[in-house]
């Protein structure tokens, strides 16, 4: 009989111990499920922002260039209204210095505007020619200016932070001496004999 009550209880426990096997697998499967729902409520959140921020941004860039635009524009404004009110007073105008002060006030107004822009000049008459910077359009001989040297400006450039947006048209200084070499170099190039390359070629220039 004491056999009997030892073995129950071992059976018991056995009972037991498969019991949380079992259960230890589905415990395990239930906080798997739990984290895969938790981290797919995550990417859809994401994903959700991420489609609002695509929709948003472009939005974002053109309100931004047209807040830009307009203020462009309201710095132009009285630009134009002045150069209306020149342009008005222009046959009234008794002195012809009224009129170009006039222009003048128009013209600095609008480099204002344009400096305020980060927008500048380009400094070219009598600087060194500098084709980042300069277009040359012709050549001129001035025995008093260095060569090299920018002598004219037939339309002016401008950079834009720093950029060059538009390069100054230009009339560059080259000297007689200078021009001389380079017509010299031109003419011993033309008149050089040209190298054979073979040893038939070598023999029929030595005949002739």
């Amino acid at each position: 009989m004491k056999d009997k009550k030892k073995e129950k209880p071992k059976r018991e426990d056995s009972q037991k111990a498969k019991k949380r096997e079992s259960e230890e697998p589905r415990e395990t499967i239930e906080s798997l499920r739990e984290e895969k729902d938790e981290l797919l409520g995550k990417l859809q959140r994401v994903s959700a922002d991420y489609a609002n921020y695509q929709k948003r941004v472009p939005k974002q860039i053109a309100d931004t260039i047209g807040y830009e635009k307009e203020l462009i524009i309201k710095k132009l404004l009285p630009v134009v209204d002045n150069f209306e009110h020149t342009l008005q007073n222009a046959h009234s105008a008794e002195d012809l210095d009224v009129l170009v002060k006039g222009v003048r006030i128009v013209y600095d107004q609008l480099r204002d505007v344009l400096k305020s822009q980060n927008v500048e000049q380009i400094e070219a008459r009598g600087q060194t020619f500098d084709p980042a910077l300069h277009e040359a359009m012709t050549q001129r001989t001035e025995p008093d200016a260095e060569n090299n040297t920018v002598l004219e400006e037939f339309q002016k450039g401008y950079k834009l932070n720093g950029r060059v947006i538009r390069p100054s048209k230009v009339i560059v200084n080259r000297l007689v001496s200078e021009q001389k070499e380079l017509q010299q170099e031109d003419r011993e190039a033309q008149e050089a004999p040209e190298e054979c390359q073979t040893a038939e070629e070598c023999e029929a220039a030595d005949q002739e």
